[in-house]
């Protein structure tokens, strides 16, 4: 087939600007150094604000940025950007590869731009973190009876599962910080029921930020709280073996979704969505996952949002057998497996959802003092609300807070800004004591 000129044409291309002409809007496709050593954790995005250029200067020289330029041209060429490229958690939407090349569209279950519900939080992270913590640590008894009742033979108590999810949906939508900050607060002696609550609380977050209804965000909850019921029938020896599992214990292990789905299809008053979710949340997009090696198209909705939350607490938990990593780390493994084990769609959205630096994260300054994120800032992720624990010489001082967002200052006149995520106990800074001990007063400053 001949071809024939079709005029002028935009045709991306590649330019190298130092940092100090960098502007909003321009698009960072590459850096001068690997992205890996820097704080950006995915690759390419859209500057939308000035905290980015800040943070770009800090760590580089120069940069490439996507210019255009124009020519005459015979019939353009597919466009050979990679897919995937992700603004760094601020809203823009992704670059999507050739039509050939999208994912199969999600199951009408996810709100669409027109049927999705906006929240705002009614009251903020102080007022509601003494109601949150009630509701977490009844919510956490709740989640060990399930267990410890299922292993001794008695009935799965449906009713109580769901007063506790109604519980903890009704926190989230007064606010959905001060709930997902406690989900920090892990007890590697209590890994199990912890986990299915920090799952509980963090798919009914994911599910507030998608936008679903009320009525779904319990659903999704629900099925958060119970996708791990199989392991009630899993011997606690196992469960908790600090070393490697032999391959008959983790043959073992792998049959938790088949026990959950007997048990709860053997409960009263179950729902299948349910029963899908503790079947399914080991599934895989790419069909390597577990028990039946499905396809994406077969995975049920719930699962696949289910999964990418169980993965991610398991990540920043500490077990018997590994140590729990930072926030920002248990993101990017994620987000390299989208496509392959997750969802790319609900992987980005899941990552927007939990933010650059979320509640309960501890983080080390420019200036290398150290604090703890306490509230985000919804319209500026990279600048948190934080209360400062420790100085540059990462010795204890008196706590103060300060709000990135109002362009908080050190002793030496220099904006505040963060360099990095560290996990907790860095630095024997341990949240949970803090907590515990009253030292995170929200309004402090």
């Amino acid at each position: 087939m001949s071809s024939s000129l079709t005029g002028p044409r935009k045709v991306l291309t590649r330019v190298r600007i130092p940092v100090n002409e960098l502007a909003l809007g321009m698009h960072v496709i590459e850096l001068d150094r690997p992205w890996l050593e820097t704080d950006f954790l995915l690759q390419g995005f859209i500057i939308k604000e000035r905290a980015e250029i800040d943070s770009l200067q800090r760590q580089c020289a120069f940069v490439y940025i996507e210019g255009v330029a124009h020519q005459l041209d015979v019939q353009p060429e597919p466009d050979a950007k990679r897919p995937g490229l992700l603004s760094r958690f601020i809203g823009n939407k992704l670059n999507r590869p050739a039509a050939a090349q999208e994912p199969s569209p999600l199951p009408p279950s996810k709100p669409t731009e027109q049927t999705r519900t906006t929240y705002i939080n009614k009251i903020d992270t102080e007022q509601e973190m003494q109601v949150a913590r009630d509701s977490y640590s009844s919510a956490k008894t709740v989640a060990k009876n399930i267990m410890e009742d299922l292993r001794i033979g008695r009935m799965l108590d449906m009713n109580q599962a769901r007063n506790t999810v109604d519980e903890v949906v009704d926190s989230l939508l007064r606010n959905d910080d001060a709930l997902v900050w406690l989900t920090k607060l892990k007890n590697q002696d209590e890994y199990t029921a912890e986990h299915s609550l920090n799952v509980c609380i963090l798919s009914a977050a994911f599910a507030r930020h998608l936008g679903h209804d009320e009525a779904e965000i319990r659903k999704i909850g629900l099925a958060g709280l119970l996708h791990d019921i199989g392991k009630a029938k899993i011997p606690v020896e196992i469960l908790n073996k600090p070393g490697a599992l032999d391959a008959n214990e983790r043959a073992l292990i792998k049959q938790h979704p088949n026990l959950g789905r007997s048990l709860l299809m053997t409960s009263a008053a179950v729902e299948n969505y349910t029963i899908d979710v503790a079947y399914s949340h080991h599934e895989r997009v790419d069909g390597t996952g577990y028990p039946r090696a499905l396809q994406a198209h077969q995975i049920p909705y719930y699962a696949k949002l289910v999964a990418i939350v169980d993965t991610y607490d398991a990540i920043t938990s500490s077990r018997a057998y590994d140590s729990g990593r930072a926030s920002m780390e248990a993101l990017e493994i994620i987000y390299n497996s989208r496509n392959s084990h997750f969802d790319a769609d609900l992987t980005v959205e899941f990552i927007r959802c939990i933010g650059v630096y979320p509640p309960g994260a501890i983080v080390v300054m420019t200036n290398g003092e150290v604090g703890i994120v306490v509230e985000s800032n919804k319209s500026s992720k990279l600048r948190p609300k934080i209360i400062l624990v420790k100085d540059s010489a990462k010795e204890w001082q008196e706590k103060r807070t300060i709000d990135l967002n109002q362009g908080a200052q050190d002793k030496n006149g220099k904006p505040y800004a963060i360099a990095h995520e560290v996990p907790n106990k860095t630095f024997a800074i341990d949240i949970k004591a803090f907590l515990d001990e009253g030292w995170l007063v929200f309004a402090t400053t």
